[in-house]
């Protein structure tokens, strides 16, 4: 199995209760959250939040997120919704400076600007080298 569904599948196997902030599978000091809506048609918001231990003695996170499909090619890089730099940052090493709750808006769109076919997707999130994976379905 490869390294991609392992973590998925670890991911997969946490119960509801292990699914708080900070809760293993879901990285140090990040959760990402369900997508909404899900499943989605066009569009999706992808919360996450940056939790204070993540900004300890200065240190500046550098969030990545990225859409997968069931065979485990890259198709799509969100952007960021509410970034200091502005909205539509691509999400890739983007910067936050303070924590909190954050989204990331997905169009749909493969890297060329169309649309994905229907089905299972995945968003994996990276926060300074540490990743989680987050099922999502495009109807």
């Amino acid at each position: 199995m490869s390294a991609f569904l392992t973590l998925f599948a670890a991911t997969e196997a946490l119960s509801a209760q292990d699914r708080r902030p900070g809760a293993p599978g879901q990285g140090s000091g990040f959760t990402l959250e369900q997508n909404r809506p899900n499943p989605f048609n066009a569009e999706t918001v992808i919360p996450f939040t940056l939790l204070d231990d993540l900004f300890v003695d200065g240190t500046v996170p550098r969030v990545s997120i990225q859409i997968f499909n069931f065979i485990q090619q890259q198709v799509g890089t969100p952007v960021a919704l509410g970034h200091v730099s502005g909205d539509g940052q691509r999400m890739e090493l983007l910067e936050y400076t303070q924590p909190g709750s954050y989204q990331a808006f997905w169009d749909g769109t493969d890297h060329l600007g169309r649309q994905v076919a229907l089905g299972v997707y995945y968003v994996k999130m990276t926060v300074n080298g540490r990743t989680t994976i987050k099922k999502i379905l495009k109807t």
